[in-house]
C-alpha cells in the first residue's frame, strides 16, 4: 500500500487541530452561556425580591395615608362636637 503524501498528513493533522479548537470553542461558549444564565436567573430573583418589597412598601404608605385621613376626620369631629357642647 503507498504512503500518502505529505500534504495529506499535513492537511489530517490541520483538521484534526481545527476540530479539537472548535469543541474547545464549543465548550467555552457553552459554559460562558450557563454562567450568563445562572445570572440572569440570580438577576431575576432579585429584581422579584425588589418589586414584592416595592409593593409592600407602597401599600404600607397607602394605609398610611389613610389612617391620617381617618385620624383628621376624627380630631376635626372631636374639634366640632367640644364647640357643640359649649353652646
Amino acid at each position: 500500500m503507498r504512503t500518502p503524501p505529505e500534504s495529506f498528513l499535513i492537511f489530517k493533522a490541520e483538521l484534526k487541530k481545527a476540530q479539537l479548537e472548535k469543541e474547545r470553542l464549543r465548550k467555552t461558549y457553552e459554559e460562558k452561556l450557563a454562567e450568563m444564565n445562572r445570572e440572569l436567573s440570580r438577576l431575576k430573583e432579585q429584581i422579584g425580591a425588589q418589586q414584592e418589597l416595592m409593593k409592600t412598601t407602597i401599600n404600607y404608605a397607602i394605609k398610611l395615608e389613610e389612617d391620617l385621613g381617618n385620624f383628621k376626620a376624627e380630631v376635626e369631629n372631636e374639634k366640632k362636637h367640644r364647640k357643640n357642647s359649649f353652646h
